[in-house]
């Protein structure tokens, strides 16, 4: 069930009457249907799948609970361990069975020895590696002592299976999203209308952005071999934009479904491709998912404490394991170690802490800086998602290859396509609009707010891509 699909608006509309009318006021009632329907909405997909999410929930509750009253260390850690070993080992066999598999018998064929070990059947299940890391990092925080466990099993198993950000996050820690299941919900017309705004907002990002994007993205990426500079780097451009808005509206609809049922999550992504290096990227993009890997992996190993032989190993465990975690492909994996090498000069030369102030640009010289440091970063950003877009390492060095060495730039793709002025039209105005709405979650403030959103809502029913099939990319991670 797709946020850009009929049958969601559909789903959507009964779910919110029946929770604010006639289960207005009953919190714990409240929180059964959020559970119900949570349910549905995942079974969806598959119905089979369910029985993991309820696993992984009694699971990690019933570690929780243990954790709370045990006072032995190593009992403790063995009640950790099993939290950790168990999500890990859901997500180890769904998602990288197969991986290490086809791995495992290229390893012997290079040396000439055939093995009969073939691929397994698996199904990804949609949201996997959103929910085990959000439960895991439940029962982290009751064993550090920094959260008390909950006592009650359905406000719990809501908080897994909250189906706003349940395929597809924010990650949301239990010390934020879990309390509020607890506190009487009343409907608040302000912080209704914002989340409204942000479902508007993320709309567009999604259908008339990135499926717009999409549409010349798997043209370029499937021809490259074809296609001259400039049509490859329009490809690496249009990608970029294509994952942004993509993620991001889920992200910003995801939120604002949750502010229309009286829930607040924690924001996302914070107008990343004007970050002023690629330290300040990672604060900016996916921000859920890289504040887990600091807090539960970074740190733990040492963060940026320690000589520079262990600050080196920490960054490149943290990337590596970030791009792991996006797929079983040597790409992603290619992908996170590019951007290691990235954000290891920062680290060594103490630079990674420098912009943590909101971007002002004038006309001067420092405005000229921050701009060629904002394109120059964007630059780096779009050249590491050609990794993450193409189906193999191959593809991936054979795209770049053809975009330095033929050296052609004319009109080549934008020949071939009717609309592709029309989409570069499209992005400049969906970038200006975002770098002067850049202090605010969304674009809506101001005088002409409602002129505004009427303008979104006619770009998105005039040039939105309308589909069924849809898909937002990040599912299937």
């Amino acid at each position: 069930m797709l946020f850009n699909s009929f049958t969601f608006l559909v789903f959507f509309i009964i779910v919110f009457l029946i929770y604010w009318f006639p289960l207005k006021n009953k919190t714990k009632i409240q929180n059964i249907f959020i559970l119900l329907v949570s349910y549905v909405f995942y079974a969806w997909w598959d119905w089979r799948f369910l029985i993991l999410i309820i696993l992984s929930t009694l699971v990690d509750y019933f570690v929780g609970q243990r954790l709370n009253i045990e006072k032995e260390s190593n009992k403790r850690k063995w009640l950790l361990a099993i939290s950790v070993l168990f999500n890990l080992g859901l997500l180890c066999y769904f998602k990288y069975s197969n991986f290490f598999i086809d791995n495992w018998v290229a390893a012997w064929q290079s040396i000439g020895i055939q093995s009969n070990v073939t691929s397994l059947n698996i199904i990804l299940p949609v949201g996997i590696s959103f929910y085990t890391f959000q439960t895991m990092s439940y029962t982290i925080d009751v064993y550090r002592k920094e959260l008390k466990p909950t006592s009650s099993i359905l406000k719990f198993a809501a908080f897994v299976s909250f189906f706003p950000q349940l395929v597809a996050g924010p990650i949301e820690r239990a010390s934020h999203l879990l309390p509020q299941f607890s506190k009487k919900r009343t409907f608040d017309y302000k912080f209704a209308t914002s989340g409204l705004y942000l479902i508007i907002w993320g709309l567009f990002k999604k259908i008339v952005i990135a499926d717009t994007c999409a549409t010349y993205v798997n043209t370029i990426f499937d021809n490259y071999e074809n296609l001259n500079a400039l049509s490859l780097l329009l490809g690496a451009i249009y990608f970029a934009f294509q994952i942004y808005g993509d993620f991001s509206g889920y992200s910003d609809i995801a939120i604002g479904l949750s502010r229309l049922l009286g829930f607040d999550l924690k924001q996302n992504f914070n107008k990343p491709y004007f970050s002023r290096n690629i330290a300040e990227f990672w604060r900016r993009w996916h921000i859920s998912l890289s504040t887990w890997f600091r807090d539960y992996l970074y740190i733990p190993l040492g963060g940026s404490k320690g000589s520079n032989v262990l600050k080196i190993r920490n960054v490149f465990v943290i990337f590596l394991v970030s791009g792991f975690w996006h797929g079983a492909n040597w790409t992603f994996v290619f992908w996170g170690l590019l951007n290691a090498f990235y954000f290891l000069p920062l680290l060594l030369l103490n630079s990674n802490r420098k912009y943590l102030d909101t971007i002002q640009v004038g006309f001067s010289k420092k405005g000229i800086v921050t701009f060629f440091n904002i394109g120059t970063t964007f630059l780096l950003v779009t050249l590491a998602w050609v990794f993450f877009r193409a189906n193999t390492i191959t593809d991936a060095f054979g795209y770049l290859k053809r975009l330095v060495v033929n050296l052609d730039f004319s009109f080549q793709y934008l020949a071939i396509e009717r609309y592709n002025f029309e989409a570069l039209l499209l992005l400049l105005f969906f970038i200006l609009v975002e770098w002067f709405s850049r202090d605010y979650e969304h674009p809506f403030t101001g005088r002409y707010k409602k002129v505004f959103v009427s303008l979104i809502i006619f770009l998105i029913i005039v040039l939105g891509v309308f589909s069924e099939h849809s898909n937002f990319i990040y599912f299937q991670f």
